[in-house]
């Protein structure tokens, strides 16, 4: 049976979702640096809310200033960097010691990082203060709900009570 204790407990599942979330992560990173200009276009629609329904009473909030966008396009692809590196050397130390520590500590750290990337920077700015839910052509929503759900699912796993060990 200790041979199963990893499954049992849930360090298995912890350490695969966090093998799952680090190649998602480094593969984004990836792709925004490989396809700068399709994605930097993403970036520059959603926060001159130009696809939106253009209302007065919120188009003030627009940034269209090429420099403050590409600044904000380059924080987020340092921040999907940064998660992904974090998630990478995770899943080496689950891969090294097969247990949780600083493996865990260390997935739960990129699992928030990709909360606060996705809940925060594209689901409550991009999508409520620019207005994003709005736009037909540049709404990054349903992906950015998919990517909170899966890094919501790796802090819960890692935070459920393990079982107490039988002798």
């Amino acid at each position: 049976m200790p041979r199963f204790r990893k499954i049992i407990d849930g360090s298995l599942a912890v350490a695969v979702l966090t093998g799952i979330t680090a190649l998602q992560m480094t593969l984004v990173a990836v792709g925004n640096v490989t396809d700068f200009e399709t994605n930097r276009a993403f970036v520059r629609h959603v926060l001159a809310m130009d696809t939106t329904f253009t209302s007065p009473g919120v188009m003030w909030r627009a940034i269209t200033a090429p420099g403050l966008v590409d600044a904000a396009y380059l924080a987020i692809i340092a921040w999907e960097m940064l998660t992904a590196l974090i998630l990478l050397i995770s899943l080496a130390a689950w891969f090294r010691t097969g247990q949780g520590g600083s493996a865990r500590c260390l997935a739960v750290i990129g699992w928030l990082m990709q909360v606060v990337l996705f809940g925060c920077g594209f689901i409550v700015i991009g999508g409520e203060w620019f207005q994003m839910w709005q736009s037909s052509s540049w709404n990054g929503l349903e992906p950015a709900f998919r990517n909170l759900v899966i890094a919501s699912i790796g802090l819960i796993l890692a935070y459920l009570r393990r079982p107490a060990a039988s002798p």
